[in-house]
C-alpha cells in the first residue's frame, strides 16, 4: 500500500485514461460497424478518432468528470454521461458530414446508452481505487465562541470518504502554542472565522509544517486572490483593477445576448407554447408572473418567468420557496423540475435588464435586508444581473446568501468570456440536479425575516 501512495497521481491518471480508451473503443465499434459511408480509405480515420478523444476529454474537464474522490459518485457518472452525450451529438453530425447525408441516429442512440453504462462502471471502479489510495484526511476543526462559519465543518462532515474531523479548539480558551502543538497531530485544520491575525498566524504554521488549511473567504480575501503581482522596484506589490468590465467586454457581452436571446426564443417558442397551454388550462389564471428585482447599478425591473405556483401565492406575504411547498401547482412541478419557467427571462435578456450569465437578480426587498447584514452585498450590482451565473452552478437554491455573494463576486473579479461561455455549458449539467433546485426548509420562513423570491431561481 505504501507503494501505492507514492504514485497516487499516476495510478489515478492511468485511471481517467483507461476511461476515455473505454468509451472511445464504445465509439469506434459503433462508427466502425453501423457508418461505413463514413469511414475513409486513409489516414482521415485517425483524424476522426483523435477528434473524438478531444471532444470527450473537453467535456469531461468542462463537467468536471474526472473530479474523482471529489465530487459524489453519482455526479461523475452523470457528468461522465453528459460529456458522452454532447460528444456523441457532435461525432454524428462529422459522421454525416464525412457520409456527405444525414446517417441514421438510431445506431449512436444505441451505442450512447451502452457507453454509459461503461461510464457508470468504470466510473465506481474508478471511485473505489481512489479511495483505497486516499484515505480520509484527519482534519482539525479551529473556531470561536461565535463559531462563525461551522457550516463549512458539518458540510465537511458529511463528507466521511475525504475528511475525518476528528477535533475542535476554540481559540478564545486556548494559547497559541497549543493550538500549534495540535495541529501537529493531524492532516489538516478548518478555520472558521476567527481572528484574522490569529489566522494569519495559523496558516503561516500550517504552511512550515506542510498542513493543509481550509478556511472561508471574505470578500477581501476575494479580490486580494484575484489581483496582479506588479513590482514596485525591488518590492513586490499585489495590484487590484476594480473596474470591473472594460468597455470591450461589455460591448462583448451585449452583442451575444442580442443574438442568442433571439435564437433562443425561436428554438423554445414551442415549449413556450406548451407552457402557456397547460398554466391556463390548470387553474385559468395568468400564465406570467412578474416581479420587481434589481439589476446593474441598482437599477430596478420586472423580471418575467411563467407562474409555477397559485395565484394567492403571496397574499400572506412573501415566503422563501420550502421543499414540498403546497402553493406549487402540478404544473408548477413540472416546469420548474424542467426550469421552463425561466424562459420568458429571454425576453429580459433581449430588452438589456439581464444577461445570459451574472449574479441572480434579488428582490429588493431582499437586497435591502442583506445589505445591513452584509454592506458588501452591493458590490454585486457592478455587473447585470443573469440568467445562470457562478452561484446558480456551483451553489442550490437555498444556499445562505453570504456564499452566494462570495460566488458572485468571484464571477465578478474573473470575468472572461470564456468564462462565460464555460458557465453556459455547465448550465445544461444542473438542468436536472434535483440539489441544485431544493427548497428551504419549513422553518426558514420562520427563522428569517428575509424574503426570498417564491418562483424557483435557475
Amino acid at each position: 500500500m505504501s507503494l501505492l501512495l507514492k504514485f497516487k497521481k499516476t495510478i489515478m491518471l492511468f485511471v481517467k485514461v483507461l476511461i476515455v480508451l473505454s468509451v472511445t473503443a464504445g465509439f469506434i465499434e459503433i462508427w466502425t460497424s453501423n457508418y461505413v459511408e463514413s469511414i475513409f480509405s486513409n489516414k482521415g480515420n485517425y483524424v476522426v478518432i483523435l477528434s473524438y478523444v478531444l471532444l470527450f476529454i473537453v467535456f469531461s474537464s468542462l463537467y468536471g468528470a474526472f473530479k474523482i474522490g471529489i465530487y459524489r459518485i453519482h455526479e461523475i457518472i452523470y457528468s461522465f454521461s453528459l460529456a458522452v452525450l454532447f460528444t456523441n451529438i457532435i461525432m454524428y453530425l462529422e459522421l454525416s458530414l464525412i457520409a456527405r447525408e444525414i446517417v441514421s441516429p438510431f445506431p449512436m442512440i444505441y451505442g450512447t446508452f451502452y457507453q454509459v453504462v461503461v461510464v457508470a462502471v468504470c466510473s465506481y471502479c474508478a471511485n473505489v481505487i481512489y479511495f483505497k489510495i486516499h484515505p480520509a484526511r484527519r482534519v482539525l476543526s479551529i473556531f470561536n465562541r461565535k463559531t462563525a462559519g461551522f457550516d463549512l465543518v458539518l458540510k465537511m462532515s458529511h463528507i466521511a470518504e475525504r475528511f475525518v474531523i476528528e477535533a475542535g479548539v476554540n481559540v478564545d480558551d486556548t494559547g497559541m502554542e497549543e493550538i500549534k502543538h495540535l495541529i501537529d497531530k493531524y492532516e489538516a485544520v478548518v478555520i472558521c472565522g476567527i481572528d484574522k491575525n490569529l489566522q494569519k498566524e495559523i496558516i503561516s504554521y500550517c504552511y512550515t509544517k506542510s498542513k493543509r488549511s481550509y478556511l472561508l473567504p471574505d470578500i477581501t480575501d476575494i479580490i486580494i486572490n484575484n489581483s496582479y503581482n506588479v513590482q514596485m522596484g525591488d518590492t513586490p506589490v499585489l495590484m487590484s483593477r476594480n473596474r470591473g468590465m472594460t468597455v470591450e467586454q461589455m460591448a462583448t457581452k451585449r452583442l451575444f445576448d442580442i443574438i442568442f436571446s433571439l435564437l433562443f426564443i425561436i428554438i423554445t417558442l414551442p415549449f413556450s407554447i406548451a407552457c402557456a397551454i397547460a398554466i391556463k388550462l390548470d387553474d385559468g389564471g395568468p400564465v406570467f408572473y412578474k416581479q420587481n428585482r434589481v439589476t446593474k447599478d441598482g437599477k430596478i425591473f420586472n423580471i418575467i418567468k411563467f407562474r409555477s405556483m397559485i395565484v394567492e401565492a403571496e397574499a400572506k406575504g412573501a415566503q422563501k420557496a420550502v421543499n414540498d411547498d403546497d402553493r406549487i401547482t402540478k404544473v408548477g412541478k413540472v416546469i420548474r423540475a424542467c426550469r421552463l419557467d425561466e424562459l420568458p427571462q429571454l425576453l429580459n435578456i433581449l430588452k438589456g435588464d439581464m444577461t445570459f450569465v451574472g449574479p441572480r437578480p434579488e428582490r429588493i426587498e431582499n437586497v435591502y435586508e442583506y445589505s445591513n447584514i452584509y454592506p458588501e452585498f452591493e458590490l454585486r450590482h457592478k455587473v447585470k444581473a443573469g440568467l445562470t451565473g457562478f452561484a446558480q452552478i456551483y451553489g442550490k437554491y437555498n444556499t445562505s446568501p453570504e456564499d452566494k455573494l462570495h460566488m458572485d463576486l468571484i464571477y465578478i473579479e474573473t470575468y472572461s468570456t470564456l468564462l462565460d461561455l464555460k458557465l453556459i455549458v455547465l448550465t445544461f449539467k444542473i438542468l436536472f440536479m434535483k440539489e441544485s433546485t431544493e427548497g428551504f426548509s419549513e422553518k426558514a420562513n420562520e427563522k428569517t425575516t428575509d424574503k426570498e423570491g417564491t418562483d424557483n431561481e435557475f
